[in-house]
């Protein structure tokens, strides 16, 4: 394996003395970019590495087995929709030994789901583009912002509830994941600047509570639970760079990068954070799993990814290929594969896009539908999981530059009239 001469920790430990969670660089790249590997209690990660999401503790539709064999380093789970079930939980020993992943995990704090109950979801994680952008009147919000935390009406439950930065550590603690996400209020694109402000002010806050709490709380059970501060401020670039710099010394294990932004501003966001975030911490990109989207974090200094995208879509009758995503829909009775190039086991299976097309269809008949999110989960996972393999070997390589331009000219049809 290449190394550089000198790998650097969290804690700058020598690799005998390496705490439970540490994180070592073993290549960079001329920017920002980098391989390396996060120990945690539960087992290592090599990045970049796309930890798949288990919302509840599992990833729909596929078991836990199928996961490690599909190339699965991590999961991440969610700390709003497991708040309930948190005292079971631990008292099973934590997320790993409960879900039967017994793998490296990581839980985000809850903030994005309660905030989006304020704002409305789709003006919260738009990234397309910023026309005719407005928050839900407030009359109509089931989430409300307090110095406190957030107080929200659950839609599931129907009763209030409320979650600060004490009562996500707290929650999180018991859940027991290797990493946790600080609290922090996510603005969406129709927030302006002043509100950023404030609100970018009160995360920070919230930043120092969560590191007490979680100081309090981190060693219940029995191994040592890490937290990484997220970063917000919207897309100014002065509110980024600042933020990093104050989250930047204070004492996380790591950073998590977040916020609602256009898609197309992405790659300089991340070189905001990056360049004022310790080099010796690792970053993970929350919630975007695209090719572009992760090829351009890894080269801005991103080391972990998550995103629900590669199942959703996939239920959804879209399924990916190196020469784009498939839409199944216009595919009847065709008895081509979807990507004659994956390694996955509906591929190797020889499973054909007229055949996934008819079993997506059956509406009326569940056991074909779901074999049908199987077979198309178990593909999407295993593509973005290669893509992750691919990327950190060619970045070991040197050759990241050019394995990155020839993937996405492929898989965008640059300069090619592919027909996918």
């Amino acid at each position: 394996m290449n190394t550089t001469d000198n790998p650097v920790t969290a804690g700058e430990t020598p690799a005998q003395e390496l705490p439970a969670f540490s994180f070592e660089i073993e290549k960079r790249l001329p920017g920002l970019g980098r391989a390396g590997i996060i120990h945690t209690p539960h087992g290592d990660i090599r990045t970049p590495a796309f930890m798949c999401v288990g919302t509840r503790g599992e990833v729909p539709f596929v078991s836990m087995e199928e996961l490690r064999a599909l190339g699965a380093q991590a999961m991440l789970s969610n700390g709003y929709h497991l708040r309930n079930a948190s005292p079971d939980i631990a008292s099973r020993g934590g997320l790993a030994a409960w879900s039967g992943w017994n793998g490296p995990t990581l839980t985000d704090s809850g903030g994005f789901q309660v905030m989006s109950l304020g704002s409305g979801m789709g003006k919260v994680v738009a990234m397309e583009n910023q026309d005719n952008l407005a928050n839900a009147p407030h009359r109509q919000r089931l989430a409300h912002v307090t110095e406190e935390g957030i107080r929200f009406w659950d839609p599931v439950l129907e009763r209030e509830d409320f979650i600060g930065p004490r009562q996500s550590m707290e929650i999180q603690c018991r859940i027991g994941a290797d990493i946790h996400m600080a609290f922090d209020e996510l603005t969406s694109l129709a927030d302006d600047y002043d509100y950023n402000v404030q609100a970018l002010e009160r995360t920070e806050r919230w930043a120092q509570t969560s590191l007490d709490v979680h100081k309090e709380h981190r060693d219940d059970l029995g191994y040592r639970q890490s937290l990484y501060g997220v970063l917000q401020g919207g897309r100014w670039e002065d509110l980024r760079r600042s933020t990093a710099r104050k989250l930047g010394v204070m004492d996380f294990d790591g950073y998590g990068l977040g916020g609602a932004f256009l898609k197309s501003d992405l790659g300089e966001i991340l070189r905001w954070c990056n360049e004022e975030l310790p080099e010796n911490k690792p970053r993970h990109l929350l919630g975007l799993s695209h090719p572009d989207d992760i090829l351009i974090g890894i080269s801005m200094g991103a080391d972990t990814f998550d995103c629900v995208a590669p199942t959703r879509e996939a239920r959804h009758g879209r399924v990916y290929s190196l020469d784009g995503p498939v839409n199944l829909g216009p595919w009847k009775d065709s008895d081509r594969l979807i990507d004659n190039e994956c390694d996955c086991p509906t591929c190797k299976a020889g499973w054909t896009r007229g055949q996934l097309r008819a079993l997506w269809k059956s509406k009326n008949d569940k056991e074909k539908l779901y074999q049908y999110f199987h077979l198309a989960s178990v593909h999407n996972l295993r593509f973005i999981l290669r893509l992750m393999e691919q990327a950190r070997q060619a970045i070991l390589d040197g050759t990241f530059e050019s394995f990155k331009e020839q993937f996405l000219d492929r898989y965008y049809h640059r300069n090619s009239h592919r027909d996918a």
